[in-house]
């Protein structure tokens, strides 16, 4: 088939950029003819809670990336659209993660599929955001009702999806490994590297910090004696994008400040290997969720977490077999912990080998093969 894939990439960065180029480079290699319209601009640097949207790395190899959507210019998306519907692609593929781009991303779609040869579909990250606004459901309204058929990652975005259409074709399919971060490094060089101490023990939060990420509620599980009675160190590693005070007014509320390591800058891809490596367990502590690329990442680098029981981590964590599922409280997690530090280091090795196999990449793209199958079908 000939594919666009319409969302993040190179020079964007993020784990959603990161996703579009590794499946790009996956429908290459099973060889349809796959290219990324990536944005001209994405956010406005005001709507922007980060220190900057851009990755200053190369591009990835082999992967035709074209900077064309402008997220807030309407004749923009007349442009855009026109060119698809002209240049009559088998398939296009929209990212949708947040209701502000629905009016381009819809527009775009509904011009596309007016060729009446197009089949529109959506990888939906969230339908209903985690931060909600109002005219959330307005606009992803309009947005559902210019495609042809959904892909999710997990059966609760599903049902999300379901609250504004009952009968749109959707596939689930969950959210493949990442496997674009190098090989691991052993944890003497990781620790080396990071500047940690060798004979501490580590536990990892990963990823941009926003209060629906609950990190709140992991500093507080680092308070619980059972847990400063272990003697683990947390490590915090990502950008915050809101306040960093009330973080900072928790540690030194709790007297924490010798067992929590911050570096609080976007992680590049370069760096992840390390901060994996040395932990010894990922923890997220998340209030509420969907699917979570941090999970994918740690069952790549064969890591054991610690996941609350939100929206749908519980669906690719199994509990008692690669880490744990709990309730998003400080008592909860920090229980998890220790029980993990109390010699169940190696429990869960088997069942995350096990697991990590059905998150491979070709399970992605027949699921998206399946579903513009279904799509054509409707069509007919």
């Amino acid at each position: 088939m000939r594919i666009v894939i319409c969302g993040p990439a190179h020079p964007y960065r993020g784990g959603i950029a990161a996703y579009n180029e590794r499946l790009a480079q996956q429908m290459l290699q099973e060889g349809d003819a796959a290219a990324i319209y990536t944005f001209k601009l994405q956010y406005p640097s005001f709507l922007f809670p980060g220190k900057t949207q851009y990755d200053h790395g190369y591009a990835p190899e082999g992967v035709p990336i074209t900077r064309a959507i402008n997220s807030v210019n309407p004749f923009n998306w007349f442009t855009i659209g026109l060119r698809l519907r002209r240049t009559r692609p088998d398939l296009v593929i929209m990212r949708y993660w947040l209701p502000f781009l629905a009016p381009a991303l819809g527009f775009i779609a509904r011009l596309v599929r007016s060729n009446r040869h197009t089949r529109v579909i959506t990888i939906f990250d969230n339908v209903i955001p985690h931060e909600k606004r109002f005219g959330d459901r307005l606009l992803t309204r309009f947005f559902v009702k210019s495609i042809d058929g959904a892909l999710v990652m997990t059966k609760a975005v599903k049902d999300d999806l379901r609250q504004f259409s009952a009968e749109m074709p959707c596939v689930i399919s969950p959210h493949p490994l990442f496997d674009n971060y190098n090989v691991p490094v052993s944890r003497a060089e990781a620790v080396v590297r990071l500047k940690l101490c060798p004979a501490d023990r580590f536990i990892l939060f990963f990823g941009f910090i926003r209060e629906y990420k609950g990190l709140d509620l992991l500093l507080k599980a680092m308070a619980e004696q059972c847990v400063r009675d272990q003697g683990v160190k947390l490590i915090v590693a990502g950008e915050f994008y809101e306040n960093e005070k009330p973080y900072f007014d928790l540690i030194h509320e709790y007297e924490l400040a010798d067992r929590i390591i911050i570096h609080s800058h976007f992680i590049s891809d370069e760096e992840v290997k390390y901060y994996f490596s040395a932990a010894s367990l990922v923890v997220q502590p998340y209030r509420s969720a969907t699917q979570s690329g941090v999970t994918q990442v740690a069952y790549y680098f064969n890591k054991p977490m610690v996941v609350t029981n939100v929206g749908g981590l519980a669906e690719i964590v199994p509990d008692g077999r690669c880490g744990y599922v709990v309730e998003p409280d400080p008592v909860a997690i920090a229980y998890a912990i220790c029980d993990f530090f109390s010699g169940n280091e190696d429990r869960f090795t088997v069942g995350i080998e096990q697991q990590k196999k059905l998150y491979s990449w070709d399970r992605l793209t027949e699921a998206i093969r399946s579903l513009a199958r279904d799509v054509q079908r409707n069509r007919q």
